[in-house]
């Protein structure tokens, strides 16, 4: 019996000890296959990642345009550089023709007639003036002109052939500027006043009715013009004068065509 247990305890000794063998050969086999980098890994710190390096992005491709748009933004650029230039244009006039008065002087041609019976004789004239003007475009006029020629009397008893003539005029009256540009501008004219006519200043003493001329004295005139304005400058500008005059010296009408020329100066604000 003794002998018969100590059997039966040395077969269960036996049993665990393989069974303790066999674990410790598993345990071992697991240590031999893990790869020596990932204890490396598990002991040395692993380094920090530097940032990735953002890629430049391509910008997408301009949408196309069509003809009919290409025209139109053509259209609207050209809009734009005409309203530029009709304002810088605008600007000149308003500096030119913003002034209050303007002032002229210069001379004159006319053909007037000396007598009733007598052919036209040639005339130089002065002429000085001034406009006020009350409106952009309307103004007043004063003007003072004088006239200087010679008559062609022809054959008569007193031996006078050529005797030297003269008048002076003083008119008023409105004008107005219908065009205005910044280089040119052209004016209406309406003046009327008196006058005053010397027909026998050349005739030694002689009164001049005696040899066909008209009778020294005063007479109403008239004279129509288009004063046409070259500009220089905003406040300086060239004037040229066709005009028509009448006068009425003796009982007759005398319808004299000339014209005045000159510089216009232009000064003060309204």
């Amino acid at each position: 019996m003794e002998a018969s247990k100590f059997v039966v305890i040395g077969q269960r000794l036996g049993r665990k000890a393989r069974l303790l063998i066999f674990s410790l050969f598993l345990i071992s086999q697991g240590l031999l296959t893990c790869p020596p980098a990932a204890a490396q890994s598990d002991a040395t710190p692993t380094p920090p990642q530097q940032p990735a390096t953002p890629q430049l992005q391509t910008p997408p491709p301009a949408p196309t345009q069509t003809p009919e748009e290409r025209a139109r933004v053509l259209r609207e650029a050209q809009a734009r550089i005409n309203a530029r230039r009709q304002a810088r244009i605008q600007q000149i006039i308003n500096e030119t023709y913003g002034h209050k008065f303007e002032a002229y002087f210069g001379g004159g041609y006319l053909r007037f007639h000396p007598g009733e019976m007598k052919q036209r004789n040639e005339e130089a004239a002065w002429n000085i003036g001034i406009t006020d003007y009350i409106r952009p475009k309307l103004g007043i006029t004063a003007d003072f002109r004088g006239y200087y020629g010679t008559a062609y009397i022809g054959n008569n008893p007193y031996g006078v052939f050529q005797p030297s003539i003269s008048q002076y005029t003083f008119m008023f009256g409105p004008q107005y500027r219908v065009y205005a540009k910044p280089k040119f501008a052209m004016s209406l004219q309406a003046l009327a006043g008196f006058g005053h006519g010397n027909f026998d200043t050349g005739t030694g003493g002689l009164p001049g009715n005696l040899i066909g001329l008209y009778p020294n004295g005063n007479a109403f005139n008239l004279s129509l013009g288009v004063p046409l304005d070259y500009n220089l400058s905003p406040g300086l500008a060239l004037r040229l004068t066709p005009l028509y005059f009448l006068s009425t010296y003796g009982s007759d009408v005398q319808n004299s065509l000339g014209f005045n020329a000159g510089v216009v100066y232009r000064f003060g604000k309204r």
